[in-house]
């Protein structure tokens, strides 16, 4: 058996390993490199490591560190808040500001599962008490953590890129950015439509928080989709956006803009300008925006650097070591000139696109797309394909599957679900669309980004 086929069946065993176990997948990665690294290539332990980036564990570190500031000082608070406060009443309008405000808690650092995770909670407690389609509410939310999570500052954006500029491919910030978007609000406007969204939009908030058909006349709270709601519901979904318990919508003296998160606010508007515009490194722009901040109010931030994604530092750095010996082992170009010679490299991609979306379905898209993306090389450089475009397509499809309740992010969906439904159905409803989104997104995600450019 050759390398190549050792260094794959390593990574089967490591993805399979960790989505049954509770195990990082990166240690698992650290120890299948380790192993297969020098039993079936002769490598020493420097050359095996040799294979980390370092560029990319920094902007990691950088990007999550500017983000704990961020979320501990209040200015992601702030920034939902804000949100929320701008629908004006209109109870159609809370799907979407829920999609946009994780769209860029992701777009400027945030992992997925943490903004799902903060964003989550509150999303579901306004499905509850205003009978919007948990099910239309949680998939919004999870659809706009993928929506931003692939900016040019974000953890997915930052990966991607740099595996392709490592892999000689060229970055392509924008256009792998701008599919994610397009794909997930085209998604999130087919659910819109399909779960009622249209009759919310006959529905306006009074000022005591209650609803109020467009005529006039009260309407009782959790009449649409949703199903009923509770005072719990209701608390909940005031006290995470800070509401008043009076009106049900946010109330500015709860929590000003302060000097604080106006500074923060502009780190970031800083770092995407340095990085972006003078083309300088995300991740040291984003450490040095952190310490900055940190600087100014020392005794505040002590303790945020406890609060860097250090699993996820740990999960990229041992895959992006993998991966190297996944190169040195041949593996990629095996399994690239394979789907090359299927015939066309046009369904070469579209395997791969099925095998991303797939497999991160189950595990990780964090610890996916550093191996699946060096497997597009011979595709781009034999079949004619364009990088960006092909890339975008295998990011898109191995990230729109983590709908799935089998994902992180699906997980979250189903654990804060309103009391207006029973668990055994918001599964069944999760899991419903997420087998349909495994099974359609992959072809129609290739069919907009691949064909056009091939």
């Amino acid at each position: 058996m050759g390398p190549e086929w050792i260094a794959i069946i390593a990574l089967v065993a490591l993805f399979v390993v960790g989505t049954l176990l509770p195990i990082n997948m990166g240690a698992l990665a650290y120890v299948a490199a380790w192993l297969v690294g020098m039993y079936s290539l002769n490598l020493d332990e420097k050359e095996i490591l040799a294979g980390i980036s370092a560029d990319l564990v920094l902007t990691l570190i950088g990007v999550t560190y500017l983000f704990a500031i961020a979320r501990q000082n209040g200015t992601v608070d702030l920034i939902v808040r804000t949100a929320v406060a701008s629908v004006g009443g209109r109870v159609a309008l809370i799907p979407w500001v829920m999609f946009a405000v994780t769209a860029v808690i992701t777009a400027i650092g945030a992992a997925s599962p943490a903004a799902c995770a903060i964003i989550g909670p509150i999303a579901l407690g306004f499905a509850g008490r205003y009978g919007i389609s948990p099910l239309m509410m949680g998939m919004f939310v999870v659809h706009g953590a993928q929506a931003g999570g692939f900016s040019p500052i974000s953890i997915y954006g930052t990966i991607t890129n740099s595996v392709m500029e490592d892999a000689g491919m060229g970055a392509s910030h924008m256009t792998i950015f701008l599919s994610s978007l397009l794909v997930n609000l085209v998604m999130a406007a087919i659910l819109f439509i399909v779960l009622g969204g249209r009759k919310l939009m006959k529905l306006r908030m009074d000022g005591e928080g209650e609803l109020v058909a467009a005529g006039g006349g009260t309407v009782a709270a959790g009449s649409g989709s949703g199903g009923g709601t509770t005072r719990r519901d209701r608390t909940d979904a005031q006290s995470a956006t800070g509401a008043s318990p009076s009106t049900g919508t946010p109330n500015p003296g709860d929590a000003g803009t302060t000097l604080e998160h106006t500074l923060t606010l502009l780190a970031f508007l800083a770092v995407a300008v340095v990085a972006l515009v003078f083309d300088k490194n995300i991740g040291f722009a984003a450490i040095t925006a952190a310490v900055v901040l940190s600087i100014l109010t020392p005794k505040a931030y002590k303790d945020t650097v406890k609060q860097i994604a250090w699993p996820t530092v740990l999960l990229v750095a041992g895959v992006s070591t993998y991966a190297t010996i996944l190169t040195t082992a041949g593996s990629p170009e095996f399994v690239g000139k394979w789907a090359a010679g299927l015939g066309a490299a046009a369904i070469g991609a579209l395997i791969l696109c099925y095998v991303g979306g797939i497999v991160s379905a189950f595990a990780s898209s964090t610890a996916l797309l550093p191996v699946i993306i060096p497997i597009a090389i011979p595709l781009v450089a034999e079949g004619g394909l364009s990088a960006g475009l092909f890339v975008a397509a295998l990011a898109v499809s191995s990230t729109i599957v983590d709908v799935s309740p089998f994902s992180t992010n699906g997980a979250l969906m189903l654990a804060n679900r309103p009391d207006s439904i029973g668990e055994t159905t918001y599964y069944k409803q999760i899991l419903g669309y997420a087998a349909i989104v495994t099974l359609v997104g992959p072809l129609l995600v290739w069919a907009a980004l691949v064909l056009p450019g091939w």
